[in-house]
């Protein structure tokens, strides 16, 4: 049995903790988290949508009740099809996070392990997302490799 579960409305507080802890590590010093009364409204339309292009998977905190041990989150987009992708359906890994009290027991691959399949299931060829260099080797144990393609970044 798997201890990997797809998040609920009920997770919201978790998964925005889960996130902030995410934000934390690449950050020199803690973010605020003003932005999280904003999100929520969002998030719980998302999490209560198991048919959308969002999915958030997690572990329970193994030592505390009500309290998520891992998170992985992840949306498909679409994009006009190419080689490769025929299709155009491309998976997006934007958070990973493991509660500090929870790591190195495997929790953050079961639930990538999880995203992927959803990915797969759904159509997506290719899967994108944003490596630190700390969770860099997790990556490329399971597959990924880096990316040649530039990016960049407007903020509207």
């Amino acid at each position: 049995m798997s201890l990997v579960r797809r998040a609920v409305p009920a997770d919201i507080g978790e998964v925005l903790r889960l996130r902030q802890v995410m934000i934390d590590s690449l950050a020199p010093e803690p973010a605020p988290t003003a932005w999280q009364t904003e999100s929520r409204p969002a998030l719980r339309g998302r999490l209560a949508d198991p048919d959308g292009d969002f999915a958030a998977f997690v572990v329970d905190h193994p030592d505390r009740p009500d309290a998520l041990g891992a998170l992985v989150v992840g949306t498909l987009e679409y994009r006009i099809g190419r080689t490769g992708n025929p299709h155009g359906i491309v998976g997006y890994v934007f958070s990973v996070a493991t509660d500090p009290d929870a790591r190195r027991r495997g929790y953050a691959r079961a639930c990538m392990a999880e995203l992927l399949e959803w990915f797969r299931e759904r159509g997506a060829r290719q899967v994108m997302l944003t490596a630190s260099a700390a969770a860099e080797p997790l990556y490329a144990s399971m597959g990924f490799t880096r990316d040649t393609e530039p990016s960049m970044r407007l903020y509207l």
